[in-house]
């Protein structure tokens, strides 16, 4: 059984620790998986502060290539070819990039060569990191894509051009082959890149807690981090079991469209904040956990609350009972019931890993003993089981 635990990710020291006790806890109760690496501590922080306990695993983790003489010849190679339209994909690169620049001596000359181009940009934030260098953009894509940059560059006359294009983590070879397929001279830069953590242990963990629904809810910020998470699942044979989980009882969420590409083409249909930042998706974590994942129901013993793995009947006692993954399943189902019998075949259908009878039992058996309270947990003779509302 995959334990769920934060150690890999520890909550930073500072106010933002020290204020959890203003900060309500709305996430109280719920397991949440990170799989960012850039930024992971911004939302580790946030979920804790607020009462999850988190589990962090990043699907890639990325490489900053100051130090790269690749990117030194590059930046030269930019600056010698003066560029007629510069394509910014992101304010991270464009940082990176300014950075390096700098350690090369190159600042002065790549400001100039920025300058004289006309800028267009990905979206919000590489136009704040433009703005930030002293430049301005010509334009910015609404749906923030690569792709959408590259159209509104396109409908321009590109022919015998030059375009400079900041890459972001990996050689985006379809956009470039578009430009040059409309006669434009491409010139590019990797500021960083993505690489896979040097084992697969702690991403093989957080995906086996998804299957094993020791999670509520798996955060993605970046379309090929989702792809590494994918491809792990492939290659150790969990992708099947970690689809049927997305599918059902844990949630997907991207911090926007792109980021969700490959999650639909896995035919799933994560939850995607209406702006595409990570305020906005913390959020949509909360406000989404709170109306569709927090089951509420009176019973004999008074109002019973079920948030994420946790059980609090509030008139019997202060303390939340977390629940092991069948029979947190099982009360679920339960509660969802609303006082009607469940029969032990549709129990068993509809709880996953629940295959005969006499596993039935002994997750019923579990689940009586976690609670605080008895007699919740009805049978009904030759029919089933339900709560006693």
């Amino acid at each position: 059984m995959t334990t769920v635990s934060s150690s890999s990710a520890s909550m930073p020291a500072g106010p933002a620790g020290e204020a959890t006790a203003s900060v309500p806890q709305t996430l109280a109760g719920f397991r949440i998986g990170v799989t960012s690496d850039r930024r992971s501590e911004d939302l580790i922080c946030a979920f804790r502060r607020r009462g999850a306990e988190v589990m962090h695993a990043p699907a890639l983790r990325i490489v900053a290539l100051t130090e790269s003489v690749t990117l030194q010849q590059d930046t030269r190679r930019v600056i010698e070819a003066a560029p007629d339209f510069a394509i910014i994909t992101t304010a991270y690169g464009m940082r990176r990039w300014s950075e390096a620049a700098d350690t090369y001596g190159l600042s002065t000359e790549l400001f100039e060569t920025l300058e004289k181009a006309t800028i267009l940009v990905r979206g919000p934030k590489a136009r704040g990191a433009v703005r930030a260098a002293g430049l301005d953009d010509d334009g910015s894509a609404e749906d923030e894509r690569t792709a959408t940059v590259v159209e509104m560059l396109l409908t321009r006359d590109v022919r015998d051009k030059t375009v400079a294009l900041q890459q972001h983590g990996a050689s985006d070879d379809s956009q470039i082959h578009r430009l040059k397929a409309a006669g434009a001279t491409v010139v590019t830069v990797l500021p960083y890149t993505w690489t896979k953590p040097d084992e697969d242990s702690d991403l093989l963990r957080m995906i086996d807690a998804v299957i094993e629904r020791q999670l509520d809810l798996v955060t993605f910020t970046a379309a090929p981090a989702v792809e590494a998470f994918l491809s792990v699942a492939r290659q150790y044979g969990r992708f099947e079991a970690l689809v049927a989980a997305l599918r059902g009882d844990v949630v997907s969420v991207a911090v926007g469209a792109v980021t969700a590409g490959p999650l639909y083409d896995a035919g799933l249909s994560p939850i995607i904040p209406s702006r595409w930042r990570l305020g906005a998706m913390i959020k949509l974590v909360c406000d989404h956990l709170e109306e569709h994942q927090t089951l509420r129901i009176s019973t004999r013993h008074g109002p019973v609350e079920l948030r994420g793995s946790e059980v609090r009947v509030p008139q019997v006692t202060d303390e939340a009972v977390r629940l092991p993954p069948g029979p947190l399943s099982l009360m679920r189902a339960l509660v969802k019931a609303e006082g009607a019998v469940l029969s032990r075949d549709h129990l068993m259908q509809v709880l996953g890993q629940c295959d005969s009878e006499h596993a039935l039992e002994m997750w019923v058996s579990r689940l009586r003993k976690s609670l605080p309270v008895t007699g919740l947990v009805s049978t009904v003779v030759k029919r089933g089981y339900r709560l006693a509302v």
